[in-house]
This record gives C-alpha cells, structure tokens and sequence, in this order.
C-alpha cells in the first residue's frame, strides 16, 4: 500500500490529531476510541512511509513531515466536499446555470471584515442562498490571512498584498483595491502633526516603510494599540495622532479629523488569495465575482 491509499478517514484522524493535540481528544471528536486512533494514525504512518507524530505525555505534536501532511489533508478533504457540492448543483439553476449549497470559509482582516466584506456577502447569499459563509478574523501579523488558506482552514483569504510578492508562490489571487493612508488626529487640534504617534503591529508592513521613513516628521510610536479600532478610540480621546489606511477609517467617530496626506501619500493593496484547486469553484468565484463588482480597483 501507498500514500495514494490513504482513505478520507484517515485524513480526517490526521486533521483530529493534529487539531486537538492528541489521541484521546481526537477520538473524542471522531467519535471513537484512542487505540482505534492511535492504530490508524501508525497504519497512515507505514503508507507514507514517514513519522507524522511526536508521541509524548502531554499528547502528539505533529512533525515537520506531518504538518505538511496535515496541510495536505485539509485540502483534500475541502475538495470532496467541493466535488459531491458541485456534482450535486451542476446545472440546477434556475437558468440553467450551476448553483452550489456548502460551506465557505473566509478568512479577513479585521477592517475588511467589518466594512469590505459584509455587501459582498449580503450579495452572495441573494444569489447563492445555498451557500454558508463563515468569516473568521485573522491579524495580518505573520503569515497573516494568506497563511489560513495555504493552510487548508480558509477558502479564500482577504489579505494586503505587498508589491514585492502581490500572492504567496503557493496561492493564486488579485488585487481589489488600493486604500490610501492619511492622517488622522482630533478634530479641531491646531497643530496634529507635533502629537504623539499611535500605532498597532498591523500597520505599516513593508509596503509603507520606505514612504513612513523618508518623513521627518513622524516621531516613533509612543503609544501602542492591539488594533485599529483601539487606536481610533485613542486618538478621538486625544492622546496622539495616527496614520492609518481607508478601510479602517470607515467608521471613523466626529470627533476626529482625517487629512489627507497629499500626492505621495502611501496607499496599500488589498486583494484575495486562495488555492489553485479552489479558485475555480463556484462558492469562490461567486464572491469574488460580488467583492468585484462592489469594489473596483482604484487609487
């Protein structure tokens, strides 16, 4: 026997295992015994040919080997489901045309899932009232929104997109928008550029930096928020100024001003990813084709 084998339990008891951290919890999950587990988990071990996990006191921790493993499995297992989804709506529209009922899994940033995301969606289910859409927010810190979908717990991931590297090598996507930076300081303060800074660890990825460095008049932060909500509660109660882009803006209360910061302001690109497998499926497509229409890249 060989990987080409393994059966869509086996990936499920991957996923479980890895997921809950151990064998007994994932038999738990699974809705079976901790041998029973720990007998598949060895007999995937022996197709693959590879150790998928360190066994241990406190549970099983997935190797190098079986975190791409566990990676792959959810992906695979995503794709059945797309695939009986699918089979099942092909050409059962109403004109025709391919209709599909499931789950979709967003994965968003904060100020996109609170202004970009909800009309898209509100459009999505008007047409598609089949599909289910889950939006869960995920901090562009780190591998950020892009991360969750090249690791098979998103469909589709609303990421900024540097201009170095627009999509992981792994992932397929574009962008749906540029979102100009400005400046943002209690309404009515005489001089806002002599605050203090406020910032969050989300913001000014590399995409700004050179733009934030060649300005003397920015000090380093002084205060620091968790997001960009806190650092607009911050400012509107006067403690500094911030540069923040468009979308987290949106909502921005009266009793801050925003300025612009003129031609050379910087702007970041915000976009969708997802996986070459996925990007074809009619949930996907459908939402990009509303986030599409609803936002036309501009600058």
């Amino acid at each position: 026997m060989t990987a080409a084998d393994l059966a869509p339990q086996e990936l499920r008891t991957l996923v479980a295992v890895a997921r809950e951290g151990g064998f007994s919890a994932a038999a738990g999950t699974l809705g079976t015994t901790q041998s029973a587990v720990s007998h598949a988990v060895r007999g995937i071990e022996r197709k693959v040919g590879v150790v998928l996990f360190e066994r241990g006191r406190y549970g099983a921790r997935p190797t190098p080997a079986g975190e791409r493993a566990v990676v792959h499995a959810r992906r695979v297992l995503r794709m059945l489901e797309t695939l009986t989804a699918e089979a099942r709506g092909a050409g059962a529209g109403p004109d025709g045309g391919d209709t599909v009922a499931g789950p979709l899994r967003v994965a968003s940033f904060r100020s996109a899932a609170l202004h970009l995301l909800p009309p898209a969606l509100e459009r999505l289910a008007a047409r598609h009232p089949g599909i289910e859409a889950t939006v869960r927010v995920v901090r562009e810190v780190g591998p950020g929104t892009a991360g969750e979908v090249a690791e098979g717990r998103a469909d589709l991931g609303i990421a900024t997109l540097g201009t170095s590297a627009p999509v992981p090598p792994e992932l397929v996507g574009d962008v749906l928008l540029e979102e100009p930076y400005a400046l943002v300081h209690p309404a009515g303060h005489p001089r806002p550029r002599s605050l203090p800074l406020v910032d969050w660890t989300e913001n000014c990825s590399s995409y700004t930096r050179a733009w934030w460095a060649a300005q003397d008049w920015i000090p380093c932060a002084t205060v620091r928020a968790e997001d960009d909500g806190a650092v607009l509660s911050m400012v509107s109660s006067g403690l500094g100024m911030a540069i923040m882009p468009e979308l987290s803006l949106a909502s921005a209360p009266l009793s801050v001003e925003i300025t612009d910061l003129g031609p050379d302001r910087p702007t970041r690109s915000v976009g969708y990813v997802t996986t070459p497998e996925l990007a074809g499926t009619v949930a996907v497509r459908a939402l990009i084709r509303e986030l599409r229409a609803l936002h036309p890249r501009r600058v």
